[in-house]
C-alpha cells in the first residue's frame, strides 16, 4: 500500500480552479517548499536527539532525560534557547559574507533534500541526472563553510575553513567514484530508475557482488568525512580550534551550521539506501513485500540504520591527524576505488553481473 496522497491531489486541483495557471504553480511550489522546510527542521531536531542518546548509550550514561518524557523534548528546548540568544559578532568581520555563509549551507542541504525519493510519490524533483545533481549540490556546501571561516576574520575559524576545503575536495573523489561504480551497474543516474532496477533483481549491493560491497564501504568512509564528522572532524577540532569555522557565530546562525551537518548526514545515508539497499522497497521480497507497510517507513528505517552506523563511527574511533586524513584518501581509498570501478566494468562486460 502506498501513502494516500488524495489530499495533495485535491489541493492541486483546488489551486488551479481558483487562480490562473502561473499563479497556482507558484503557490504550489511555495507550499512544497514549506513542507520541505518543516521536514528539514523535524529531521534535524530528531537527529540531534538521536546523536545524544546514541552517545550516552556508547558511554554507558543516561543522556538527555529531564525535558519531556525520557528527555524527548530536550532538542526543542535547545532550539528555543538558540532562537532567543543574541546574535553577537566582532567589529572585524566582513558583514555581508559573514551573514550569507549560514544560509548558503542551509540552502544547499535543502536543495539536495528535495531530490531524494522518500517513496514512489513523495519526491519533489525526479531528475534524469539525479545522482549527478546530488553530488554537485552537496559539494557546494563547503563554499558556505569557507565564507564563514574567512569572513569571521579569526585565525582559528580560517584554519577550520581551509581544512574543510582540503577535506571536501579530497573525499569528493571517493564519493563520486563509489557512486559511479554503481551507476555502471544500473546504467542510469535517475534515482527512481535505480530503485526500479532493484525491484526485480534485488539490492544493488547484492547484484554487484564484491565490487559493490567495496564501493559501499568506501562510500560510507568518504561520506562520513564529507559531513565533517568524527573521526574526520578536523574542521572543528575543539581541542585545537575552539569551534573551527563557526567560532564567531552564535544563536540561530550557529544553529544553521549545526543543523546542516545533521541534514548532510541524512542525505549521505539516503543516497546509500537508494543506490545500495533498494530505496523505499521492502527488504522482505522485493517484488511482493509487506504490502500494508508504507514505503516511506521502509525508506526511513533503512536511513536510520545507516545513520546509526555513522554515529557508531563517531563514538568509537579517535580523531585523525591531518596527515592521516589525507593519507587515507590519496594512498588508500582513491587507488582502491579506481581498481574497483575497473573490476566492476570488466565483470559487467564479461556478463558475470546481469
Amino acid at each position: 500500500m502506498k501513502i494516500p496522497l488524495s489530499i495533495i491531489s485535491n489541493v492541486h486541483d483546488w489551486l488551479y480552479s481558483m487562480m490562473p495557471e502561473g499563479a497556482a504553480s507558484i503557490v504550489e511550489m511555495v507550499l512544497i517548499g514549506i513542507v520541505y522546510l518543516t521536514l528539514f527542521a523535524v529531521v534535524g531536531l530528531f537527529l540531534v536527539l538521536l546523536e545524544r542518546k546514541v552517545a550516552a548509550w556508547f558511554q554507558l550514561r543516561l543522556g538527555p532525560n529531564r525535558v519531556g518524557p525520557f528527555g524527548l523534548l530536550q532538542t526543542m528546548a535547545d532550539a528555543l534557547k538558540l532562537v532567543s540568544k543574541e546574535l553577537t559578532s566582532t567589529d572585524r568581520i566582513d558583514k555581508f559574507l559573514y551573514n550569507l555563509a549560514p544560509y548558503f549551507v542551509i540552502i544547499t542541504a535543502l536543495t539536495a533534500l528535495a531530490v531524494l525519493p522518500f517513496s514512489k510519490q513523495f519526491q519533489a524533483f525526479d531528475l534524469n541526472i539525479g545522482l549527478f545533481f546530488l553530488v554537485a549540490v552537496s559539494s557546494m556546501g563547503v563554499i558556505g563553510i569557507l565564507l564563514g571561516g574567512w569572513s569571521s576574520n579569526n585565525k582559528y575559524a580560517l584554519i577550520g575553513a581551509m581544512r574543510s576545503g582540503i577535506q571536501t575536495i579530497s573525499y569528493e573523489l571517493s564519493v563520486g567514484l563509489s557512486i559511479l561504480t554503481m551507476v555502471l551497474l544500473t546504467g542510469s543516474l535517475q534515482l527512481s530508475e535505480i530503485i526500479e532496477v532493484q525491484r526485480t533483481g534485488g539490492w544493488l549491493i547484492l547484484q554487484g557482488h564484491i565490487p559493490a560491497v567495496i564501493a559501499f564501504m568506501i562510500f560510507m568512509i568518504a561520506g562520513t568525512a564529507e559531513t565533517n564528522r568524527a573521526p574526520f572532524d578536523l574542521v572543528e577540532a575543539e581541542s585545537e580550534l575552539g569551534a573551527g569555522f563557526h567560532t564567531e557565530y552564535s544563536g540561530m546562525k550557529f544553529a544553521y551550521f549545526f543543523l546542516a551537518e545533521f541534514i548532510n548526514m541524512f542525505i549521505i545515508a539516503s543516497i546509500a539506501v537508494v543506490i545500495f539497499f533498494g530505496g523505499w522497497l521492502s527488504p522482505f521480497g522485493i517484488t511482493e513485500g509487506i504490502t500494508w507497510f508504507p514505503e516511506v517507513l521502509w525508506f526511513l528505517i533503512k536511513v536510520l540504520i545507516i545513520i546509526f552506523l555513522m554515529m557508531w563511527f563517531r563514538w568509537t574511533f579517535p580523531r585523525l591527524r591531518v596527515d592521516q586524513l589525507l593519507t587515507l584518501e590519496w594512498k588508500y581509498l582513491l587507488p582502491i576505488n579506481l581498481v574497483n570501478i575497473v573490476i566492476m566494468a570488466i565483470m559487467i562486460w564479461l556478463g558475470w553481473i546481469i
